[in-house]
């Protein structure tokens, strides 16, 4: 019900693990949001992301795989990939088939759950569309049975362990991707430099930093626009 962690079309818009959290009843759900695996550019920035993609496989108890209904690109195949290690062993893998809505006939979603079937070995299969509610509580309904009997880590009304000056400069970059299109590379960073809470207004000062003078203009526009 609330934002947490941001999105856009570029790769590597996640750089943190994130953290989100929903307690429902007994259960508390503890959802992990990695950054995206790459391997087009052998960068340092993107050496250092993959291993936390592969730390969080190694401590979470549910894996959830999401992927778009009746597609599966290469990408998707290297993220596939990593569940098959040593640390995923035995593991429940949740196939999360979104943006159901995008299928016109039922029917023809039946041979690729099968085919999906064929590269793993996934312990339940759930076709959704993450923006209907129902469909979400659906697939709580489905992970609640696979999560660990143990105390909450977290307290019962806990969304996040972001801080809201985190959230606050990941939504700005958020912005600054969508708004700049490709021309913008990944590696740009907001810095929060004041956060004020005036009532329900937030009054917020960002410095944004980018990698290149030459990038400078993208963002500021023609005459500071």
């Amino acid at each position: 019900g609330q934002k947490i962690s941001i999105t856009s079309a570029k790769a590597q818009t996640t750089r943190h693990r994130i953290t989100g959290m929903r307690t429902l009843g007994a259960a508390q759900f503890v959802f992990v949001d990695t950054p995206g695996f790459q391997d087009k550019h052998a960068t340092a920035l993107n050496r250092t992301l993959n291993r936390t993609v592969h730390g969080v496989l190694a401590d979470v108890d549910v894996v959830l795989f999401v992927v778009e209904s009746g597609k599966f690109g290469a990408a998707d195949e290297q993220v596939l990939a990593l569940l098959t290690t040593t640390a995923m062993k035995n593991k429940p893998v949740i196939l999360v088939a979104n943006k159901l809505d995008t299928i016109k006939r039922r029917a023809d979603l039946a041979p690729w759950l099968q085919q999906m079937q064929q590269r793993h070995a996934f312990t339940e299969f759930v076709p959704l569309t993450a923006q209907r509610d129902d469909d979400v509580q659906r697939l709580l309904t489905i992970v609640r049975p696979y999560l660990p009997e143990q105390a909450w880590w977290h307290e019962e009304d806990a969304l996040t362990d972001r801080h809201k000056r985190f959230l606050a400069s990941e939504i700005i970059r958020e912005k600054l991707f969508r708004l700049t299109g490709d021309e913008l590379p990944y590696t740009s960073t907001v810095v929060i430099d004041e956060f004020k809470e005036e009532g329900n207004l937030r009054r917020i000062s960002a410095t944004i930093i980018v990698e290149r003078d030459a990038h400078k203009g993208m963002v500021i526009g023609d005459k500071g626009e």
